[in-house]
């Protein structure tokens, strides 16, 4: 019974981090633009929340694809530290559950 569980669990949890890690990959392209234009920016405590609740990998991403927040050490070494921290917590979750 578990085994179900987690797999009905999965389909739950599977298009949250899609779509999660879709909205902070734009935002970074979206702040990236707006530091180009000197205009409002998306403040880096929002970065961290959606990275925190699952966007870690669509924050790392846009931060390659876009080349932004490359300079932030916090961001180039908390980021794929977060990612491993998720990965972890997704393996205990899966593992616990099955």
């Amino acid at each position: 019974m578990r085994g179900e569980q987690a797999v009905d669990q999965l389909h739950t949890l599977f298009p949250y981090m899609i779509g999660i890690n879709i909205v902070t990959f734009i935002l970074m392209g979206v702040d990236k633009q707006r530091a180009r234009n000197h205009a409002w920016r998306i403040p880096e405590r929002t970065f961290w929340i959606l990275a925190i609740i699952g966007g870690s990998i669509g924050s790392f991403v846009g931060m390659r694809v876009f080349h932004h927040k490359t300079r932030h050490l916090t961001f180039t070494m908390g980021m794929p530290l977060l990612i491993g921290v998720h990965f972890l917590l997704f393996l205990y979750i899966f593992a616990y559950m099955s």
